[in-house]
């Protein structure tokens, strides 16, 4: 597993992360990522959906899986949709194939690298949501051009999704939020579900990070649009 360059003239929206990882996520990563794995760096054409999981099934894109928990618990709530996490945390990686094996998540598929690169690759109108949780807000003005949520990304992110497929967003920065909010109200073929922030979804589960900004005192919001 390699983190992808820089494209020529492309500006990063992560950080590239590695960090020490357990005896268990490490002996996870070595046997479990050959099956469930994708190297976003790797691919040399475009990325088939039903090819990556061996059937066809509603996808659901999670841009940042994190240590993996949320995901797992979604995917094992919604058996009949197929999970693509994208993550750059190596141990992150690790600790989610771990619980797709201990779980028996046949529906998760975990991939390394730069989410919107895989994305570029996917065919148009393929997903059923993407899932955008916690983004890095980037706070400082000068690195606004790096946030996730802007208007070329959001349109790309829209373009695959299939008609009436969501975009699901989620911050505890106000300013990215706001931020958030303006970029996907912009898009004209974005239909803002709840006229605003979202009430917090039942199926997206609470995770320790949320928990910590929770107890910081910052406030999560949820933002919801739906394609046209």
């Amino acid at each position: 597993m390699t983190l992808p360059d820089i494209a020529a003239g492309r500006i990063r929206t992560f950080h590239p992360r590695r960090g020490r990882m357990s005896e268990r996520q490490r002996d996870a990563l070595t046997r479990l990522w050959p099956a469930y794995g994708l190297e976003i760096a790797a691919l040399d054409g475009p990325c088939d959906p039903t090819v990556l999981f061996g059937r066809r099934a509603p996808l659901v894109l999670e841009i940042g899986s994190g240590m993996g928990d949320a995901t797992a618990a979604m995917a094992a709530a919604d058996r009949d949709r197929h999970y693509l996490a994208v993550e750059v945390h190596t141990p992150g990686i690790a600790n989610l194939l771990d619980l797709v094996e201990r779980h028996g998540l046949d529906n998760v598929r975990v991939a390394e690298g730069d989410a919107l690169d895989l994305v570029r690759a996917m065919p148009e109108g393929c997903l059923d949501a993407v899932h955008v949780y916690f983004p890095d807000p980037w706070p400082k003005t000068r690195h606004h051009k790096r946030r996730i949520i802007a208007p070329a990304h959001v349109a790309l992110l829209r373009s695959r999704l299939a008609p009436g497929g969501t975009l699901h967003c989620a911050t505890d920065w106000a300013q990215y939020a706001e931020s958030m909010r303006q970029t996907l109200t912009a898009d004209p073929e974005l239909v803002d579900v709840y006229g605003g922030y979202a009430p917090r979804p039942a199926h997206r589960p609470v995770t320790k990070f949320e928990r910590r900004a929770l107890t910081a005192g910052r406030e999560v919001f949820d933002l919801i649009h739906r394609r046209r």
